[in-house]
């Protein structure tokens, strides 16, 4: 299982192909193509390769899924006997990344996806799926409807 250590935002990430990651926003469009160029580390089953601090013309690249917000967290300040607080809330934004191939430095291929199989397939078709649920709704209640017709004639 090869994987490689990449940063951005400030943060760390141990990253595969096909991993979904929630990293800090990134000012792109939804489907693009990202590209992390800090890579830290690379390992595929037979080296591993460290940085110092990062390998130069490593290359891991990804897809952008969506961008996101976090889950709401709420910050309450008090001062006690001043009769003063303060609550507020913060909702951080987040960019949704598939990873899609991890490249060493001269250019090799470590890991790739398979297009057909990724989940970035399903998760662009989200318009396609809302209008099946939406129909198999109207069905159920229909059904319901014709058995409350049936037990009101008995």
């Amino acid at each position: 299982m090869s994987f490689a250590v990449i940063e951005t935002g400030g943060k760390q990430y141990k990253v595969s192909a096909s991993n979904i990651l929630k990293v800090e926003k990134l000012n792109i469009q939804k489907g693009k193509k990202v590209e992390f160029k800090k890579v830290l580390l690379l390992n595929d089953d037979k080296t591993t390769e460290i940085g110092n601090p990062i390998i130069s013309g490593a290359i891991v690249e990804g897809l952008l899924l969506e961008n996101i917000r976090d889950k709401k967290i709420l910050v309450f300040k008090k001062r006690r006997r001043q009769n003063s607080r303060k609550k507020y809330g913060h909702r951080q934004p987040l960019s949704k990344i598939q990873i899609t191939k991890i490249l060493s430095k001269n250019g090799k291929v470590i890991s790739e996806i398979k297009e057909n199989k990724s989940k970035l397939s399903t998760e662009l078709k989200s318009d396609k799926k809302l209008s099946p649920k939406k129909e198999k709704t109207v069905e159920k209640t229909t059904e319901k409807k014709k058995v409350l017709k049936t037990k009101s004639k008995k």
